[in-house]
Formats: C-alpha cells, structure tokens, sequence
C-alpha cells in the first residue's frame, strides 16, 4: 500500500514538500519539533498540522513513512532537496560506510526508518543533500521487488561514485 501511495503522490511534490519546510516562512518551532521525531514514538502534533496542510491524500496509512520522511526533509532544511544528488551518490560523496548502507538496505520497518534518519543525521553534518524523491521511495515502497530494484539502484549509485574515487 504505502508505494502506492508514494507512486500516486510522487508527481505531486516530494520536492514541494521540501520547499515548503525550507521555507523561510516555514516556523522554526515547528521545524524543530518535526526534526525531533524518531521512528517508534509518538508523532509530533506539529505533524498533524503539516501533514494534514501538505501530504497527499491516504498519508495516514503510512503515517510512520511519512513522519519519517517529513522529519529527514526538515532536519536538512534549508538545502535539503537537490534534485541533481541521488541518494546512494550522496552516501558515497561523503563516505557513508559500506557496512551502514549494508544494514540499511537490509533493514525493514522501524528498523529501517531509525537507520535511514541516522543516514540523514549523517549527510546533514556532512553539508550534503540529495534528491529526496529517492529518500520518500525508499521509505515508502513495501513491494518486495520494486524494494529490491530500489535499494540494487541506490548501491549502484554508491558503488559508481566510490569507484570513481
């Protein structure tokens, strides 16, 4: 269900989601609570309010995603979409361990959202962004095999980057 939902909404605007927690209008108290959320505790109520605003239609039903997506967006703002990075190339442009894109891409469920928040952790230290397009779907796709052809692209992009280097 919940890649469909992403297939369905993905047209409609990872990258104006972004935009709009990057905003300067966007309130930094609210900022600062969504970046707080970690997978396994109770969203935020700023959530509610930005996902009821912000989100495509049925984000309830993958409600856990999507908090998941909204807090990785909002703790890179202001530079966190670039739609020209994917996101296995920006886990390589600042040295992810091969071992933690490992875990991560084997991970499922709340595992895999805490380890995905701890990659963004990571490249927002790093002054990086990516291409959140590629963040939402890995998220978002429970489909056995679009997950599997989605993570063989994201090591493809961090293993073409590595290699080059």
């Amino acid at each position: 269900m919940g890649s469909q939902l992403y297939e369905e909404s993905s047209g409609w605007g990872i990258a104006r989601i972004a935009g709009v927690l990057s905003g300067e209008r966007f309130p930094t108290g609210t900022r600062a609570a969504l970046k707080r959320f970690s997978p396994g505790e109770h969203v935020p109520i700023e959530f509610y309010s930005f996902a009821y605003r912000y989100l495509p239609d049925g984000w309830e039903k993958s409600m856990d995603a999507w908090a998941t997506i909204v807090a990785g967006i909002a703790m890179m703002s202001p530079n966190a979409h670039n739609p020209q990075v994917r996101y296995g190339q920006a886990l390589a442009e600042k040295r992810y361990s091969e071992a933690r894109l490992e875990r991560l891409l084997q991970a499922e469920g709340q595992v895999q959202r805490i380890l995905f928040l701890r990659s963004i952790r990571f490249l927002t230290q790093k002054s990086a962004s990516f291409n959140w397009t590629d963040g939402a779907s890995f998220i978002l796709t429970q489909n056995r095999d679009k997950r599997e052809s989605l993570n063989s692209r994201i090591a493809r992009d961090y293993y073409s980057k590595v290699d080059k280097e």
